[in-house]
């Protein structure tokens, strides 16, 4: 899958990975330490690793994705909406090397289980790290 032009491109610099690194964008807004997890091997520092702004990024853009749907469905979000996500890090089952697999568990309260249902399934086809992921990870969603 493609896009056919570009809205807006994120840029990041990245030195030195996982494991003591640090990672900001060219505009100043986000800059990180990054760490790996000691259940990872590392040494469990106070950054943060890619799973964690995996799980940061998909959520916020899957709730984007539920707006986006919500809207043109004349739908209110309400304003608590939220989600859970769990993004795990693994040995590949198919194969060499690594893999990850994501939950996100979504809450919309106030509106019928069946209507959020339908606005998940929706925004799963049209969110990017859905159509980004699918086929390649494992992703879960859950309904709260």
């Amino acid at each position: 899958m493609s896009i056919k032009s570009a809205t807006y491109t994120a840029h990041a610099h990245t030195t030195g990975g996982r494991a003591g690194g640090s990672s900001r964008t060219d505009d100043g807004r986000l800059e990180v330490k990054l760490d790996t997890p000691k259940a990872m091997g590392g040494n469990d520092g106070p950054g943060t690793n890619p799973e964690q702004l995996f799980a940061v990024g998909y959520s916020a853009c899957f709730l984007g994705a539920i707006k986006a749907v919500a809207r043109g469905e004349k739908v209110t979000v309400p304003e608590d909406a939220s989600i859970d996500a769990a993004v795990s890090f693994g040995d590949n089952a198919n194969g060499p090397g690594f893999a990850i697999e994501v939950e996100l568990k979504v809450s919309l309260p106030g509106l019928p289980r069946e209507q959020v249902e339908g606005l998940v399934e929706k925004a799963h086809q049209i969110c990017p790290y859905s159509n980004a992921t699918r086929g390649n990870v494992d992703v879960t969603l859950t309904v709260v």
